[in-house]
């Protein structure tokens, strides 16, 4: 899987087995992948090592929440209506809440 936004793209880890969603980036020195986590609504960043962007967004992948440079050992609550949560390396696209996110 990858996001794609203009010309900019990213290769996506799909994390929908109890270990991917467990480990996500925790303990990751190099974050040059994304990760996207299936009927997640919160997020925590516990024993990572660097900031993160998330983006949440519903079934359609349209965008409902954005979290810029969450930082270790921080926690999202639960959010309303979210279906997947993509965790991003900082700054790798400038995205705006109603917007489409294209995975393919």
């Amino acid at each position: 899987m990858r996001v794609i936004k203009n010309k900019k793209s990213i290769n996506l880890k799909y994390c929908n087995n109890f270990f991917n969603r467990f480990k996500g980036f925790m303990f990751s020195k190099n974050i040059n992948i994304g990760l996207c986590f299936p009927k997640c609504n919160s997020i925590h960043t516990m024993f990572m090592l660097r900031p993160i962007d998330v983006i949440m967004t519903d079934k359609n992948y349209k965008i409902l929440y954005i979290f810029k440079s969450v930082k270790p050992y921080r926690i999202i609550l639960p959010k309303k209506d979210v279906y997947y949560t993509f965790e991003i390396p900082t700054n790798t696209f400038e995205f705006k809440i109603n917007e489409k996110i294209k995975v393919k």
